[in-house]
This record gives C-alpha cells, sequence and structure tokens, in this order.
C-alpha cells in the first residue's frame, strides 16, 4: 500500500543507488589515482591502472559470451589477478565464486557443477587439480590460464586462453554494469 508520504518517491538515482563494493574501486581510482594498490614481486600498480584493467576484464568477459548472473569460479592465490577478479566479474554482471585452494578434484567438480560455472580462472599451481575436477563435470567451464610471475613450478597450461591475452580483447572504454540493486549477487 501506498502512502501519501511515498506518492512520487520511486527508486531513482536521485533517492536510491545500489550498495557495492563495485562503488570503493571507482572512486579509489577517482580519488587516489596514483597511490599504489597492488604489490606482488615485479608488479606494482596504481588505482587508475588496477581500475582500468578490471573494467578491460569485465569487457573481455561480456565479450566471450558472460551474461548477468552467471556464474564465474576462481582457483587462484593472493596475487594481482585475484583482486581483478574481484571486480572485475561482477563489472560484468556475474558472479563470483572463489574456490578454496585446499579441496580435492570431487569437491571442487560438484562445487563447479552445483553453482554453473561457465568459466574458471586457474593459477598454475591448481592446473593438476582443476584438470582431475573438470573430467567430472557433465559441462566444464571455460579455463583461463593465470600465470603468476612469482610461481616458480610448472607452468601447466590446461586452458583456452591466458589471462593477459584474454585482457587484450577487452575495450579500453567499457564503463562496467552495477548490481541493480543490494540483492544482486555478486
Amino acid at each position: 500500500m501506498e502512502h501519501n508520504y511515498e506518492w512520487g518517491l520511486e527508486k531513482n538515482p536521485a533517492n536510491f543507488q545500489a550498495l557495492t563494493p563495485l562503488d570503493f574501486i571507482k572512486r579509489a581510482a577517482e580519488v587516489y589515482p596514483l597511490r599504489t594498490a597492488v604489490i606482488h614481486g615485479k608488479i606494482k600498480r596504481n588505482w587508475k591502472e588496477t581500475y582500468l584493467r578490471c573494467l578491460k576484464l569485465a569487457s573481455a568477459l561480456q565479450k566471450r559470451g558472460i551474461k548477468r548472473g552467471d556464474t564465474i569460479a576462481i582457483m587462484l592465490p593472493n596475487i594481482p589477478q585475484m583482486v581483478e577478479a574481484h571486480y572485475a566479474i561482477p563489472m560484468c554482471g556475474a558472479v563470483l565464486n572463489t574456490l578454496n585452494i585446499r579441496l580435492d578434484a570431487e569437491s571442487i567438480a560438484f562445487m563447479l557443477q552445483h553453482g554453473e560455472a561457465k568459466m574458471i580462472f586457474v593459477d598454475s599451481e591448481f592446473s593438476s587439480v582443476i584438470k582431475k575436477a573438470v573430467l567430472h563435470i557433465e559441462n566444464p567451464p571455460v579455463i583461463i590460464d593465470v600465470h603468476d610471475e612469482m610461481f616458480e613450478g610448472q607452468k601447466d597450461d590446461i586452458g583456452e586462453i591466458e589471462y593477459e591475452k584474454l585482457l587484450t580483447e577487452g575495450d579500453d572504454h567499457f564503463t562496467g554494469l552495477c548490481p541493480l540493486d543490494e540483492w544482486d549477487a555478486i
């Protein structure tokens, strides 16, 4: 039932904005563009660079057919690509599913199947367990290989494309999507 004080106050940009962590990185890039955001080995990026990489990744994901509500899993340690995925996946409207790096192949297969993952980002360190996990899935996700410059083990590519190459498919002028409201899964 609408009350008199609600008349003419439908949701609009002036009185409603969905709360989302995506606002944090956008604001950081605007207010502190040159401040350091990420340091990992030889990699050092500021907030502007990090934000632009996130937007470019979100664009590349959309160009590859990822839509609002699709699930993208990630099997990554704490590396720059993990930070970027945490923002880029919701920026294209998709839902982030971070997988525990300590799980076995059967558990991961269940999570990928149950979550209906369309894509998974996999660090070289976890290639073998993901390779086993996708054998148990009826519709396996597209695998994106991620190379951590500090990983000293064998880099066993099992995916369709490597992360940095995927980034080159993104649009430099992509603006990103925001959740429609707080009920949208990110």
